[in-house]
């Protein structure tokens, strides 16, 4: 039997809960590909493995398949039945292009997976905007999950004009170039230069041309930010298990630290010389997958 992680561990150098079912279908074995309605938004996911049910949500820009390109789906695939699912406005999921389809709509449609799945309780690992969704999820609906990881992000504890215009000039940015480079200088570790004007041009380009990106839908999500708020007292009030992984280079610790203030009770691992993204990023190290697996694997109360 593994020994419970301390309080707080810092990993030098440099997703999940034990499911049982409704009426599940078969886990599978071979990856399945495929998609379900979502209140009237197609949902695209997959799965493989079999086992106690781990899900996968990704952050912004990104999709399901990012996952695939880290360790951390095969691996956890082996022993798990790892369910990885493109987020409305992501991916090959829809990509509604009001405001209204969005905040904690994307909490929900995990809710309506596990439902469609016929799964009563599921473990659940989020990175970054999906840790925020994770946050949430543990709010609105936390007898759905035995288990969360959250890595590179908190959850949107607090609010304010200061924010709420953030989240505007985002969004502009996003209307009229798919990325957003206020937001892209906020997850920057100041130790790395800037991107050139050409550089964003070049990235502004790529983004409107991809076929798995809307800069409309990517724009709509941004000002929903108010409605994935939740408050201090309902964040501390979570008991559900929670890791909270992220690299010490990462914009995003000072809000992780302020959640385990928050939160004494939630593991924290800090992994060193990590960042948000990128070849450093916090889902490429092995550090995260090592962590992942730990916590995952420990009897739970």
């Amino acid at each position: 039997m593994m020994a419970p992680f301390p309080r707080s561990w810092r990993v030098t150098a440099l997703i999940a809960s034990v499911g049982f079912a409704l009426a599940p279908a078969a886990a599978p074995a071979q990856l399945v590909d495929t998609s379900f309605v979502s209140k009237g938004v197609r949902i695209h996911y997959v799965e493989q493995g079999r086992g106690v049910p781990v899900v996968l949500i990704h952050g912004i820009e990104g999709s399901l398949a990012g996952w695939r390109r880290v360790p951390i789906f095969g691996d956890l695939a082996r022993d798990y039945r790892v369910i990885a699912i493109d987020q409305r406005g992501h991916g090959r999921s829809d990509k509604p292009h009001e405001a209204a389809s969005y905040g904690r709509e994307m909490a929900l449609d995990v809710v309506r997976l596990l439902d469609h799945l016929g799964l009563a309780k599921a473990h659940v690992v989020g990175y970054s905007l999906g840790a925020m969704v994770t946050s949430q999820l543990l709010t609105l609906h936390p007898e759905r999950f035995r288990s969360a990881v959250l890595i590179a992000g908190a959850g949107r504890l607090v609010w304010n004009a200061s924010l709420a215009e953030v989240a505007d000039v985002e969004a502009r940015e996003r209307d009229a170039q798919c990325i957003s480079p206020t937001l892209m200088a906020r997850l920057r570790p100041p130790t790395e230069p800037a991107p050139t004007a050409e550089r964003l041009r070049a990235l502004s380009a790529a983004c409107i041309a991809d076929t798995t990106q809307d800069r409309f839908a990517l724009a709509a999500l941004t000002r929903s930010r108010a409605d994935q708020v939740i408050t201090p007292a309902a964040g501390a009030a979570v008991t559900v298990p929670t890791l909270a992984i992220v690299g010490s280079l990462d914009p995003l610790k000072a809000d992780l630290d302020a959640l385990k203030v928050l939160r004494p009770s939630i593991e924290y691992v800090v992994v060193d010389s990590a960042t948000h993204s990128g070849v450093r990023g916090i889902l490429t190290r092995s550090e995260t997958l090592t962590a992942l697996r730990a916590f995952l694997g420990r009897p739970l109360p």
